[in-house]
């Protein structure tokens, strides 16, 4: 790293030096705000122990930081107790050895050292340094501690997330426009790696966005999505529930309590209500339990331009529109186009023209390895499902498929949310 980089290990416990370079005390700890306008956070000043007070000695009165200790520009301290202002961190007491977020890959990590920059006559957090070495350096003796040189594992401040739940008058919490970035199976997998404390944090700010909330929750495995639920009350339970995908919020409302359900299910929307408890009477491993029962049709006759108008006004989720259904006038299920093929035609054009006609369909019964083999020999990544009399009555997405298929711990073993 540059020069004028000091490891925050190196600081701690060193001595605090008067103008006369007297030894007042020791560094206890770093004083920093952390504020939305700062991409690096300011040093407001050190936490010092004097002849066993915690005192604050503000930034102002620093002259110097180095591997010797803190250097005052005065004789004289406020023998005040420290006590903390509003949003203000102690960074061996909050960050250092604790788990941040990199927003850059979406992973946990942990802070073995925290590096400190000195820019125009200000010390500020540059960063944290991850590497196994920076953990050892905190465990040598202080003297033995370099107070500079070149990081093993650098990570900026700018690209980092800390966890301020913990800090007892920290008003800011992660920021949701940051989390939001991420895809939601990435921020399922930083809530399944972290703590529950932490868990419940990064549930906190994805809350301030109800539909990424929900998006989150159906990406959780059984047992965190039971976990962050469990402490909710049901209406709260119900708002999480009412924004799912219809099939995953049967098939979550089937692992809360049982005594728990039936409340839940009653404070739904009236719509929700009625699919979901469709959806309750299918066997969860058959077509009829994945399936989702949203879906965008249109008669036949319809052209390319009704087909997209038909869907845009449907308020779908993405993966819900990668196929529209055609159907006769009594409803039978005829044919079956993608929005590749919608998108890529003349709006005039028939819809009936570029549909795959006599589409593979199956029952609510079909099980998922004849619902896999299908979309496989058929290149699909939705599949209708229709009644005994060929009405469509939903449809399987190509990702419902592969999430049953997979092994159970397949994002713990392949998507690693923690460095």
């Amino acid at each position: 790293m540059a020069e004028g980089v000091l490891h925050l290990s190196s600081l701690i416990s060193s001595p605090l030096l008067d103008s006369a370079n007297e030894r007042l005390g020791r560094v206890d700890d770093v004083v920093t705000r952390l504020d939305e306008s700062e991409s690096l956070p300011p040093v407001v000043g050190l936490r010092a122990i004097v002849g066993g007070r915690n005192l604050f000695v503000p930034a102002r009165n620093i002259e110097r930081l180095d591997g010797d200790g803190a250097h005052v520009s005065t004789t004289k301290l406020n023998l005040a107790q420290f006590e903390r202002r509003p949003n203000e961190v102690l960074l061996r007491g909050d960050v250092l050895g604790h788990s941040l977020i990199n927003v850059n890959t979406a992973r946990l990590v942990t802070a073995g050292d925290v590096e400190l920059t000195s820019s125009d006559d200000a010390w500020r957090v540059a960063g944290i340094d991850t590497s196994l070495g920076a953990r050892l350096r905190r465990r040598l003796p202080r003297a033995l501690r370099p107070s500079s040189g070149a990081d093993q594992s650098f990570i900026p401040w700018d690209q980092l997330e800390p966890f301020v739940g913990h800090v007892p008058t920290a008003r800011l919490r992660l920021r949701h426009r940051r989390l939001a970035h991420l895809h939601p199976s990435q921020i399922a997998d930083l809530v399944e790696a972290a703590s529950h404390d932490e868990g419940e944090e990064i549930l906190a700010a994805v809350g301030h966005d109800k539909e990424l909330e929900a998006d989150v929750f159906e990406e959780l495995d059984d047992e965190h999505q039971l976990e962050f639920l469990d402490a909710r009350s049901d209406r709260e339970v119900a708002a999480v529930l009412g924004r799912m995908a219809s099939d995953d919020a049967a098939d979550l409302l089937l692992e809360i309590k049982q005594e728990r359900r039936v409340p839940v299910l009653e404070l739904l929307p009236a719509t929700k209500q009625r699919k979901i408890r469709k959806l309750l009477g299918y066997n969860p491993s058959t077509a009829g339990g994945v399936m989702s029962p949203d879906f965008v049709s249109v008669t036949k006759n319809a052209t390319a331009a009704d087909a997209m108008a038909a869907a845009r006004k449907r308020d779908l989720p993405p993966e819900a529109l990668h196929t529209v259904l055609l159907t006769d006038r009594d409803g039978t299920l005829c044919g079956l186009v993608s929005a590749g093929v919608l998108i890529a035609a003349d709006p005039k054009t028939p819809v009936l023209e570029l549909a795959v006609s006599g589409p593979p369909a199956v029952t609510a019964e079909a099980d998922v390895p004849e619902i896999a083999r299908l979309m496989t020999d058929y290149n699909l990544v939705s599949l209708p499902v229709v009644d005994p009399d060929d009405r469509p009555i939903g449809i399987v997405s190509v990702d419902d498929i592969l999430e049953l298929m997979l092994p159970e711990d397949w994002r713990r073993r392949y998507g690693l949310a923690r460095e």
